[in-house]
């Protein structure tokens, strides 16, 4: 109960002052906030039956007119009761088109998914993550602490992005970031660039390299570097989106060992229907994560895994969607698992249709996914990504921030 009560009020202190100065005009604080509830059967041994999923809000200040402070607070279920935390805090400076500066805790920028689509089922298409960036999963480091710098430099027919960042590394628990210092004063780096074709109406390609040293656990110490490339075309007809990751591990305490890498992809395609089926959005997933028998780092813990998802999405109003998702699973070559899977998502925002793109990352000022049938789907803030990524001239997050 203590927990619920600090989540209203956490959510009301977002949501009221924001609300008021909407409609006073007398500032540019905008709040925004989203929620799901699911219901699942599944074969695999996870939670079963009735959930209310997570709850996350949005706040924006724009401090000045190139100074903006985003905040993103969740709150997530789970057996112990919920669980709150601050997922981004990031303070943006929006020097020039092809300079933004950003400090704080943001989402890694080493991934297409992380920086398009933050917190919030509303964003997505789909009920689940991909494997590989599922949240917990230990597989591709979700959050950075540290600085970042961004921007987007037009060239001829393109609009190229780039993002680099320095920061703490993985924790001691390399399911997380540093949140609290670097867990063996060895920085962590991550550079990524992207491409845009504003003839092609939301085709983007990309990609990043991420660096960092681990210690798992006393005595271990693993150099880790991972490669990412995607693909993916930010609109209703369709949505494509291709994303494929390389983490190499390699242990030089106790012992040197031989490097090992492992390999995950997904590849996600959905279509708006048109017409008086417009509220319809079918989608169809295919994932897989290969981690080597060898590997010091994640072979305890299991995650190879291959699968595939189909499932639609049905809008009943710009701000509510319904989903039923259908998914074969088999973790660690094991047998086929089968998990079925309804949702329902939300949003309340000062801006209906409008996504809070994530403060670190951004590329050509296109800001992530809203979903809504009435807007098209994915509805791009010119500007910048928070996630989704970044807004330029608008209220919202800061770079680091994208569709999600």
């Amino acid at each position: 109960m203590r927990h619920a009560a600090r989540l209203a009020g956490s959510i009301l202190l977002l949501l009221t002052p924001a609300a008021a100065l909407a409609q006073s005009g007398e500032g540019a604080l905008h709040a925004s906030l989203f929620a799901d509830f699911n219901y699942q059967e599944s074969q695999r041994p996870i939670a079963q039956g009735f959930r209310l999923g997570q709850v996350a809000g949005h706040l924006t200040w724009g401090m000045s007119d190139r100074t903006t402070l985003f905040t993103e607070a969740t709150a997530t279920s789970q057996s112990t009761g919920l669980a709150l935390e601050f997922e981004r805090v990031l303070l943006r400076y929006d020097a020039r088109d092809w300079l933004k500066l950003s400090a704080g805790r943001g989402h890694t920028p080493i991934s297409y998914w992380y920086t398009s689509f933050h917190h919030g089922q509303w964003f997505q298409s789909t009920i689940a993550r991909p494997e590989m960036v599922r949240g917990g999963s230990p597989l591709i480091p979700m959050h950075f602490v540290g600085v970042f710098a961004e921007g987007n430099v037009p060239a001829g027919p393109l609009v190229l992005g780039y993002s680099t960042g320095l920061g703490n590394g993985r924790g001691t628990s390399i399911m997380r970031g540093g949140d609290a210092g670097d867990a063996n004063n060895s920085r962590a780096t991550v550079l990524g660039a992207t491409v845009r074709a504003p003839s092609l109406a939301g085709a983007r390609i990309g990609g990043a390299i991420y660096n960092d040293r681990l210690t798992p656990s006393a005595g271990i110490d693993v150099r880790e570097r991972m490669l990412s490339g995607h693909f993916a075309l930010e609109r209703e007809t369709p949505e494509l989106i291709v994303e494929y990751t390389a983490i190499r591990h390699d242990p030089s305490l106790p012992v040197a060992q031989a490097p090992t890498t492992t390999t995950a992809y997904y590849a996600q395609l959905a279509y708006r229907l048109s017409g008086r089926a417009s509220a319809w959005k079918p989608y169809v997933r295919f994932d897989e994560v290969r981690v080597p028998a060898g590997d010091t780092v994640f072979a305890p813990l299991r995650l190879s895994y291959a699968g595939y998802t189909t499932g639609v999405r049905y809008d009943v109003a710009p701000t509510i969607g319904l989903k039923l998702e259908y998914r074969g699973e088999r973790v660690e070559h094991g047998p086929r698992m089968r998990t079925i899977a309804a949702s329902i998502a939300f949003t309340m925002s000062g801006h209906t249709g409008h996504h809070d793109a994530d403060p670190v990352i951004t590329d050509d000022g296109n800001d992530g996914h809203d979903g809504t049938a009435a807007h098209e789907g994915h509805e791009r803030h010119e500007g910048h990504e928070e996630g989704h990524e970044g807004h330029e001239g608008h209220d919202t997050a800061p770079s680091g921030a994208s569709h999600h």
